[in-house]
């Protein structure tokens, strides 16, 4: 039997190498010259290897407040984080029965990703204005960004309650379980790993967002909008330092999720292994 791979294997692999090469290249460009020397600049040839701009990152900036931007956009990823698992979640169990006007509803939700996020932005922020609140970015900000991670998490509950067994909550109500122990003990452990998707969803999408907290954030920044207005007056490679710590922040979110569900995959597999057991 002839085993040699066809040329296209070849050629798909060389495509797929350049698209990672695309993907990652600027990423990986930026990491490396964080990593200057004291008189490195922005651009390559690199002059001397140090961590002198993670020490000036560190030190008090003479403008702006990076890790205060840092703060606020944690605080607010982990508001849009609760807030988008919680409505999707309750929005994925009402659609599973059709009421009047889900519909419309259904495609008004989804308009919000259609719609230019400076749009809503722009929109967001005059609200709050003619209203008389304050645009700050714990109010007007959180409800920008929720335009933007709802719409995903609903669209993933949506997708997740389509394939649920209902078997599952009608053999627990015939052992006489309340709709909350149903929703606590049955339906919540077994959709828990999409849960951790749609919170990983709202918080990195709200980790990240630029456009839709421009106009919302009143005058205290989050860490996007400080990175934008870094690139104004700084001219040094102690931008390149925030952007390779902000993206190892963003990898370590992403690994400590990916820990919590494996963690609950293998305790869902070990109750039902227990539970097999004590059958027999």
């Amino acid at each position: 039997m002839d085993e040699r791979r066809p040329r296209s294997f070849y050629l798909l692999a060389a495509f797929f190498a350049l698209f990672i090469l695309f993907l990652y290249g600027p990423t990986i460009t930026i990491g490396i010259l964080s990593f200057q020397g004291p008189e490195g600049g922005l651009t390559f040839p690199m002059r001397g290897v140090s961590t002198h701009w993670f020490e000036e990152l560190f030190r008090r900036q003479s403008v702006g407040d990076i890790w205060g931007a840092w703060r606020r956009s944690v605080v607010l990823g982990l508001m849009v984080m609760v807030a988008t698992v919680v409505v999707s979640v309750m929005g994925g169990l009402a659609f599973r029965k059709r009421f009047l006007g889900s519909g419309p509803l259904f495609y008004l939700i989804i308009t919000s990703l259609i719609i230019p996020s400076i749009l809503i932005s722009l929109g967001v922020g005059l609200i709050f204005s003619q209203l008389g609140w304050d645009v700050h970015w714990a109010t007007s900000g959180f409800g920008s960004q929720l335009t933007w991670t709802l719409p995903f998490g609903l669209l993933i509950m949506f997708a997740v309650f389509n394939r649920f067994d209902r078997a599952y909550e009608e053999a627990a109500r015939d052992q006489g379980a309340t709709a909350w122990q149903t929703a606590r003990h049955v339906v919540i452990p077994i959709i828990g790993s999409s849960l951790i998707g749609v919170a990983l969803f709202g918080f990195t999408l709200s980790y990240d967002e630029f456009a839709r907290t421009l106009l919302t954030a009143g005058s205290h920044n989050t860490l996007p909008l400080e990175i934008y207005g870094m690139t104004t007056n700084v001219t040094s490679p102690v931008i390149f330092a925030l952007g390779t710590l902000t993206t190892v922040f963003s990898f370590l979110i992403i690994a400590v999720f990916l820990i919590v569900a494996i963690t609950s995959q293998r305790r869902r597999a070990r109750r039902g292994s227990d539970a097999g057991q004590g059958m027999v």
